[in-house]
């Protein structure tokens, strides 16, 4: 039954050496960490005693260490939940902790303009819009919005007052 269990381990340490960069002496501790954990697990199941978890997963661990400041780098992200690496953290992956973006944000406090993608994803992203234009289209688009409201908002205004009846006067009645 051991060797079964060293497979085991070594499964969940590979699937943690894939999601995050480790040092050779950080995986040989984690491997034997792991065993004895799915060691004490078999002989609870076995003798049908229940362990209190005294330390918190190996993910929570990784990803309290991280500050937010720290969590967007150059070519990933690292979620502050889970610990998990991408290029990019989505509403998807957001919704598997409970959480939408702006939850996220107020909780790890990332302002709003703040994205959540890699910062090499960002410059890229401003890269092709700068390519394309889209800075002076928006200027121009502002700025034709700005004088289409002025032309339709000035006209009201002096219809008013130039159509206008004579002001209307209340007359009081004189006491008798």
């Amino acid at each position: 039954m051991s060797k079964k269990l060293i497979e085991i381990a070594s499964e969940i340490v590979q699937t943690q050496v894939s999601l995050t960069s480790m040092s050779a002496t950080d995986i040989a501790a984690s491997l034997r960490q792991v065993f004895s954990t799915l060691q004490e697990l078999e002989k609870a199941e076995t003798a049908a005693i229940y362990i209190e978890c005294t330390q918190p997963a190996a993910e929570e661990v990784a990803a309290t260490k991280l500050s937010p400041a720290n969590s967007i780098q150059n070519d990933k992200v690292i979620c502050l939940e889970c610990g998990a690496e991408m290029r990019q953290l989505t509403s998807k992956h957001l919704v598997s902790h409970g959480m939408s973006q702006k939850e996220y944000r107020k909780k790890y406090g990332f302002t709003m303009a703040t994205p959540l993608a890699a910062k090499s994803l960002t410059k890229a992203r401003s890269k092709a819009a700068k390519k394309r234009g889209l800075p002076e289209k928006l200027k121009q688009a502002i700025e034709a919005r700005r004088l289409a409201k002025a032309k339709t908002s000035k006209p009201a205004i002096t219809e008013k007052v130039t159509a206008g009846k004579p002001k209307r006067t209340r007359i009081r009645k004189k006491k008798a």
